[in-house]
């Protein structure tokens, strides 16, 4: 895929969207809007006891970069703890994972997604934010924001799963 208008891009430290998921803040540093479609990268700050719950995305190859902190990944039947320097990748097929900082410090990732989309997803399900900034999960969800979630997760690949997935 093309930059259609072919040219350099720089993102300083102060651009790119942030956005409060799920409590954590996500900085769209480049799109795919900016990159014709072929990848998007999230700089992912996430909280002491932050991070999303399972879910898998069979078109999405995703890829993190720890830059300072820890997270737990969870996939079946495994946990990984990922620390400052580490480097995971979920490849394309739709592994069921999950990423918690279960550390009391905040954990800094930078997220790579290929080919890029989901980044649109964080978009629409995301509220906008100062950089670094955080909001509180919602401790509950309705059945309506439930439902909505869903819906707009179906619609970029995206798939939830309970909370307690991994513990079964």
């Amino acid at each position: 895929m093309e930059n259609p208008d072919n040219k350099l891009t720089v993102v300083s430290a102060s651009e790119g969207k942030s956005l409060s998921v799920a409590g954590n803040t996500y900085r769209i540093i480049i799109s795919g809007k900016q990159t014709g479609g072929a990848y998007a990268i999230v700089d992912m700050l996430v909280p002491p006891n932050g991070g999303p719950g399972p879910h898998s995305h069979a078109g999405f190859q995703e890829a993190f970069y720890v830059v300072d902190g820890e997270v737990e990944v969870r996939l079946e039947g495994e946990k990984i703890t990922a620390i400052k320097g580490s480097f995971v990748n979920i490849p394309l097929g739709g592994l069921i994972h999950q990423f918690k900082n279960k550390s009391d410090t905040l954990a800094h990732m930078l997220c790579i997604i290929t080919p890029a989309g989901m980044e649109e997803m964080f978009e629409e399900i995301g509220v906008p934010v100062e950089n670094e900034t955080f909001l509180s999960p919602p401790k509950t969800m309705s059945e309506e924001d439930m439902e909505k979630l869903k819906s707009i997760g179906e619609k970029y690949g995206q798939k939830f799963f309970p909370p307690d997935y991994f513990d079964s």
